[in-house]
Parts: structure tokens; sequence; C-alpha cells
């Protein structure tokens, strides 16, 4: 203990700080830390660091991978609820850094830990909700590359502005979307059928599209 000490003090002052002296300390700190079995104070450090890159010195891509390596210490102290925290910051910094595959990974995992929990298992929606949208996003850019004319098709647009109601939570926007493209071009029983499965997703949504 009394050897964390001054490592703790040190690292914790953040005046005139640069990068290469917050890698090299939070490496000798963890070391020393994940030698002497403080896998749980190891992991407040990286969260420590991952922050400071957050805020002061602006690198997501580090702030990602100290975020990623405090979820790893909390594992192997089975603070699962520690761990997801900081997996969460990693799905919404990836989701923002276009990097969805990982970040559905990230919400389906955290998603699959939190369901069975009494007490979490209303946020496992959330999180299968965010990973379902990553799916959306994937989805239309893999159709877009593939066909460079459905970028400019009313069918992308609609799905773009789908997406757009769907992550603002704002059924009003998703129907009018619909009934716009419904008016020019008529959908039929399968695709109303779908779109009203998406919609009943919207909270508080009234599961029709007039």
């Amino acid at each position: 203990m009394h050897f964390a000490r001054p490592h703790v003090s040190i690292c914790s002052c953040r005046t005139n700080m640069t990068v290469p002296p917050v890698s090299s300390m939070q490496g000798m700190l963890t070391r020393s830390l994940t030698l002497m079995g403080r896998f749980t104070i190891a992991a407040k450090h990286h969260i420590s660091i991952a922050e400071i890159y957050e805020s002061e010195l602006v690198d997501i891509e580090k702030a990602i991978a100290h975020y990623e390596q405090a979820a790893d210490y909390y594992k192997g102290e089975e603070s699962n609820s520690s761990a997801n925290k900081c997996l969460l910051k990693v799905g919404a910094y990836c989701a923002q850094l276009e990097q969805y595959q990982k970040a559905i990974e990230i919400y389906e995992q955290v998603g699959a830990n939190t369901m069975d929990n009494p007490l979490l298992k209303y946020s496992a929606k959330e999180y299968f909700f965010k990973a379902a949208l990553c799916h959306f996003i994937i989805a239309v850019e893999k159709y877009e590359e593939m066909f460079p004319a459905f970028s400019d098709s009313r069918e992308c647009k609609l799905l773009k502005k789908l997406l757009e109601a769907h992550e603002e939570q704002n059924s009003e926007a998703f129907t009018e979307a619909v009934k716009e493209f419904d008016s020019i071009s008529r959908l039929d029983q399968w695709h109303t059928t779908l779109l009203l499965r998406i919609k009943k997703t919207i909270q508080g949504d009234e599961g029709d599209l007039k």
C-alpha cells in the first residue's frame, strides 16, 4: 500500500502534463499494482488516464484503449458492473468513430451480461437498441458501397430519415417520413408490417403509421 501512494499523488497531478509522462507513469504504476494483485486499483488508474485523454488531450483512441484495459482488470476481479461501465464508454466512442462492428459487439456483450439481472434488465433493452441502430447503419453503408446509386435513391433517404427518427425516439418524424415516401411510392403490406414493427420499438408509440 505504501508503495502505490507516491505514484498515485504524482499521477493525479494533471498540471502541465504531456503524453509521454502520462504513458510511462501509467505503465510503471500498472505493472507495480498488478504484481501486487491490486487489479481494481490498476483499473481505476486506467480510468483516470482515459479521462485525461478524453478531456485534456482529446485523443479518443487512447481513451478507448485505457477504458478497455480497465474493463479487463475489473473482469479479473469479477467486478462486472464496473467493467460494463468501462465497456459502455468504449461502445459509445466506437460508434462515434464509426467503428460500428466493435460497438455492436460491446453493446451485445453488456446487454447479455445485464439481461438476467432483475435490477439491470431494463437497461439491457437500451443496449440492444443501440446495437440494432449500429446494425442499421452498417446495412445502409454496405448497400451504398455495393451500389453507389442507392445513396441517391428515395429508399436510402427514407432509411436514413427513419434511423434519425429512431435515434431521437421521435415517432411523429418516423410516421411522417413513411407517409411522405408512401405518397409517391406505394408501400405494400410486407413493407408496412416491418415498418410497424420497427416503429413499435419507439417509446410511447401508439403502434400505427397513420
